[in-house]
């Protein structure tokens, strides 16, 4: 997202108190001129609401990062290493359970009064007591000013991931005064006494490159160029983003009725000339899990039936299905995010193995039903196909798999009480750090879905413990590569694939990437 990181956060954590200087990082982009620009994207909304306090969609996120600045942010696609924002630099102390961020003086609010300690920290508490979709990112901090231009975050238990999670725009900040006369409140109650979120739906307060013109959670969203924007002028005037299907989008690009389209699958991008195609692996993984607890099943408990489901599966068959820009996921944390284990890591598929530990497992010709979702595509993958394809697989192993499919809200029933024997499903991330994947753990939120319990491994949850509080990258990197490797070696998970992310634009746009986060970042793009 940002040109610049400052001396990298390889030392952020690796003391209990450290500054880190992030000089550059979101405002040192060239200047660009935004003079009578206007950018068309194309989009099939998923947006309920332009209020950061209570969004949590994806359309919600490409728009609230044009509007609302936040903490620290990304440079582009790299999620591994955050970059300023709002703040210039940030410390680390107490084990990380207390950072300090020290804020650019020179950051303004569309109005142009500075942006201070202040509301950020009443934007953040405003955030916690909405209680709405993304008010569990900073549950358990205490949110407090220290200085005009000084915030720092404290909790209970070590949170390592904390810098990761700031960049979400749900965490933008925004213009306390303003707000407030708009019925905005921080106060515990705030999810039945704020009113703010009308006002935010046809206004911004923020401090981003762009305002809010217009808004429709159907239709369109308008956003023109911040007069007052503190960094870099952004390079359009005027942003349209469009409620369009993606068949629709990618006539639309091909004509140049828009310069960018984000939801076309690889295929429907297979053979298209004239325009920019970008698209590598998105921060999505599919996964198959076998219910561990014998009152739903006395197959999927049975360690070699694990053992044959795993390297039964044709991994390279999957991604043929999903297309050009997919990769194989070899564990839980997908390949973009700090702590994923290194592709040579990923299982391999051995029909004869398979076969033998099937044989090995007592259990004959075990019949299953597959449960999943239908209807539902993610990144140009369906659900049905790709279960199609697994039973196919499994098929040959000597498994007779039934597809189950039911719709999302019966489905997800099911797999939220653990009642679903053999799962496929598909884990987006909430924030882009490995702690967002602890919940796969042993008698946590996934682990629980799959009939596993913490005393059924108590090694791998006191494992995912140390995890949750462990500092510094390389000591990060190296405890989530061996959670993982405990998953894949005992525990009831099959990382299948991360789809591609795919963005499509016109010749002459600069900068074009595909980000996984927001779709594309419009504070690069020229």
């Amino acid at each position: 997202m940002k040109k610049q990181a400052a001396g990298g956060l390889a030392a952020l954590m690796s003391a209990s108190a450290l500054v880190v200087g992030m000089a550059g990082g979101a405002h040192a982009a060239t200047t660009r001129a935004s003079a009578g620009r206007t950018l068309v994207i194309d989009n099939s909304f998923e947006l309920v609401t332009a209020d950061p306090g209570h969004m949590f969609e994806p359309t919600g996120e490409l728009v609230d990062n044009g509007l609302y600045d936040t903490l620290v942010t990304f440079n582009g696609g790299n999620f591994k290493q955050v970059v300023p924002d709002l703040a210039t630099s940030f410390q680390t102390l107490d084990n990380a359970k207390k950072f300090v961020f020290h804020l650019n003086p020179k950051a303004r609010f569309s109005d142009g009064t500075p942006v201070t300690s202040a509301d950020v920290v009443w934007s953040l508490k405003r955030l916690v007591n909405l209680k709405g979709n993304p008010s569990f990112l900073l549950a358990g901090e205490n949110i407090a000013a220290s200085g005009p231009e000084t915030v720092v975050m404290t909790s209970a238990a070590p949170n390592p991931g904390l810098p990761y999670i700031l960049p979400n725009p749900a965490t933008g900040v925004l213009n306390e005064k303003v707000v407030k006369a708009h019925g905005g409140t921080d106060a515990a109650n705030a999810s039945t006494k704020d009113k703010a979120e009308n006002w935010l739906n046809q206004h911004s307060a923020g401090s981003g490159p762009y305002v809010l013109k217009s808004f429709s959670t159907t239709s369109q969203v308008v956003m023109t160029a911040n007069p007052r924007y503190w960094g870099p002028k952004p390079a359009y005037s005027t942003v349209v983003l469009r409620n369009v299907t993606a068949a629709v989008q990618k006539l639309d690009v091909q004509r140049g009725v828009n310069e960018i389209s984000v939801d076309l699958s690889p295929a429907q991008v297979t053979g298209m000339t004239g325009v920019q195609v970008k698209k590598g692996p998105s921060p999505n993984i599919f996964f198959l899990f076998a219910n561990q607890n014998p009152k739903i099943s006395k197959v999927t408990t049975n360690k070699d039936f694990e053992l044959a489901l795993r390297y039964g599966v044709d991994y390279g068959s999957l991604l043929q299905l999903a297309g050009s820009g997919a990769v194989q996921t070899p564990g839980v944390v997908p390949t973009v995010f700090l702590g994923a284990l290194p592709a040579s890591e990923a299982a391999k598929f051995d029909l004869k193995k398979a076969q033998s530990y099937l044989a090995k497992s007592g259990l004959g010709h075990p019949s299953l039903q597959l449960t999943y979702p239908t209807g539902i595509t993610v990144n140009g993958v369906t659900f049905d196909d790709l279960a199609a394809r697994v039973q196919q697989e499994l098929d040959a192993v000597g498994m007779k798999i039934t597809l189950q499919p039911q719709s999302i809200q019966v489905a997800l029933q099911t797999y939220r009480g653990g009642q679903e024997a053999l799962g496929l499903w598909e884990w987006g991330p909430d924030y882009p750090d490995p702690s967002d994947y602890l919940v796969f753990a042993p008698g946590n939120l996934v682990g629980l879905r799959a009939g596993w319990t913490a005393s059924d491994a108590p090694a791998i949850a006191t494992l995912a413990k140390k995890a949750s509080e462990t500092t510094g990258i390389a000591a990060r990197q190296a405890i989530f590569e061996k959670y993982q490797r405990a998953l894949n070696s005992y525990g009831p998970y099959v990382p299948l694939i991360q789809p591609a992310q795919v963005v499509v634009g016109t010749k002459s746009l600069k900068n074009l990437q595909a980000n996984g986060l927001w779709f594309v970042d419009l504070r690069n793009l020229g």
